[in-house]
This record gives C-alpha cells, sequence and structure tokens, in this order.
C-alpha cells in the first residue's frame, strides 16, 4: 500500500473541514472517495485518525499529531516546487499577535538593510506556534512557556503584563490594576493563541468567569463591548491599539517571556543571523 501526497493533502481537508462532506466538496470528489482515503491512512498507520460519527467528526490524540505531520510534509514539498524561492527562499517570521513588540520595525528595516538577498516576510498565523509546528514557517515569535515537542527555543525578552478593560468601565479609571481587582470580572481567554488562563491567578482567588475567542480582533471586540476584560503582555498595549479598550499596568502578575523558536534539524540557515539581531536590538534597547 502505498501512500501519496494526494492522500496526505485529503486528510488534511478532513482534519480543517471537521467534516468527510464538507472535506468532499473542497476537493471536488465524492465523499465515498474520501472516506475511503481516510480508511486507506488509518489502515497504512495501523491507528484511528478520527471519531466520526453521522453529524460529527474529531481527530484522535494520534490523528492530530498525524495533521501536524502531513501538514509540515505538504508545505516542504509545495515549497520545493515553487520556483521563486529557488531563486530567493525567504525566511517566514511566523507571530500569532503583537509579533516582536516595540522591536518589529527596527527588526524588519534592519533586515531588510544587512540581509537583502534573504526576504523576511512576518505572517501572523492564529495558532499556538504560529504556524511553526506545521511548517508554514520557518521561525516564530512565541509568547508564554512553549511545551510544543521538537522545537528550540531563545529567550528574548520578557514583558510586563497589562489588563485590557473596556474605555467607558470602572476599571478603566484607575491608573493601575491587580490580579484581585480582576477576581470578579468574566475574563476573555483566547485558547488557541493566548497566554492567559484562569490559572494566572491563586486558586483561591480565580476570575469568576471566562469567555473564550480565537484570536486577538475577536479579544479586542470582546473587551471593547463590555463582554469581559484581558490580560496580555505589554506588546499588546503598543500594537493592538483600540478606541474601546484601555490597558492598566498588572504590577503583581508574574512577567510574561518572548522567545524566538524554529524546529529542530531543518531550521533555515538565516534563522543564527535572526537571533543575533533580535538579541542587538533588545539589548541596544
Amino acid at each position: 500500500m502505498t501512500i501519496e501526497l494526494r492522500h496526505l493533502r485529503c486528510f488534511l481537508a478532513i482534519a480543517e473541514e471537521s467534516s468527510v462532506t464538507r472535506a468532499a466538496a473542497r476537493l471536488h470528489l465524492t465523499q465515498p472517495a474520501v472516506s475511503r482515503t481516510l480508511a486507506t491512512l488509518e489502515k497504512h498507520l495501523g491507528v484511528r485518525l478520527a471519531e466520526r460519527s453521522t453529524h460529527h467528526l474529531a481527530l484522535t490524540t494520534e490523528g492530530r499529531a498525524f495533521r501536524d505531520k502531513a501538514a509540515v510534509a505538504v508545505a516542504a514539498f509545495d515549497e520545493a516546487l515553487d520556483v521563486g524561492r529557488l531563486r530567493r527562499r525567504p525566511l517566514r517570521l511566523g507571530h500569532a499577535w503583537s509579533a516582536f513588540g516595540p522591536y518589529t520595525t527596527p527588526l524588519l528595516r534592519r533586515w531588510q538593510r544587512e540581509h537583502p538577498e534573504t526576504p523576511l516576510e512576518l505572517l501572523r498565523i492564529d495558532d499556538r506556534t504560529a504556524g511553526l509546528a506545521r511548517g508554514q514557517v520557518d521561525a516564530a515569535l512565541l509568547r508564554g512557556p512553549v511545551e510544543t515537542p521538537g522545537l528550540v527555543t531563545e529567550l528574548l525578552f520578557t514583558e510586563a503584563r497589562f489588563a485590557a478593560v473596556p474605555a467607558d468601565g470602572p476599571l478603566a479609571a484607575r491608573t493601575s490594576l491587580t490580579l484581585a481587582d480582576l477576581a470578579s470580572e468574566r475574563v476573555i481567554v483566547n485558547t488557541v493563541s493566548g497566554t492567559t488562563t484562569p490559572a494566572l491567578w491563586p486558586p483561591e482567588g480565580g476570575p469568576a468567569s471566562t469567555l473564550t475567542v480565537a484570536n486577538t480582533d475577536e479579544w479586542l471586540t470582546a473587551i471593547a463591548a463590555a463582554r469581559g476584560i484581558g490580560v496580555t503582555g505589554s506588546s499588546t498595549v503598543a500594537v493592538h491599539p483600540h478606541p474601546g479598550v484601555v490597558y492598566r499596568l498588572l504590577p503583581d502578575a508574574p512577567a510574561l517571556e518572548v522567545f524566538l523558536a524554529w524546529r529542530e534539524g531543518t531550521a533555515h540557515p538565516a534563522i543564527p543571523h535572526l537571533a543575533a539581531l533580535a538579541h542587538e536590538l533588545v539589548s541596544g534597547a
């Protein structure tokens, strides 16, 4: 039994759509053909990749792990056949929010001036590893603990945490806040790429409730609409201003670590230069 690239593309469509029917429509295939592809992969690997019922499909633990590996393989294949990248291979730098904070523009300008032979592409990808684990980028700027296996990380800097509150709410009148001040509020939590969870508070003083969002834009909109408050790093204050949101320092909250990360064993040759420049910009600030 031979597994081909088409099998991987089909599985990725199933994973992204959470539906064999929608994956079939997206790929312009019949539903039985997509189901057979999934069954072929499961038989070849000897594991169940998805649990499916009449109206629901969810990846198993093995399915999620295979999805990430399949995405890396497909991305590498597509990149290998991109003639433009053969001539000038860009360095793709991912981030889920706030990029490199106040150092973002200096980084892009210095890189363009000092490394014109290697274009630096800054890509926002709403994902825990900003597309790194799936092979969508070569390196990523990540905030908070990095627990994904197979990644190498370098700590670049730490940033203070801030509360994000509705601009017309009572908390906006304060110059600074504490975690205890927020404990009676609903906390807006970005479960896809955010770094704030109820675990930020002591067990006896956690938030009243949480509301889940999927990205920074939804997070800001929910706070501005007074649906809750948020906690974030200082870079967000500068990079993501919003007329309906004000930021207040949280001096008793632990600092947020910012890392440069890349995949172990498959690093872009320009990553050491990127890391050196990032450290230089931070140390010279």
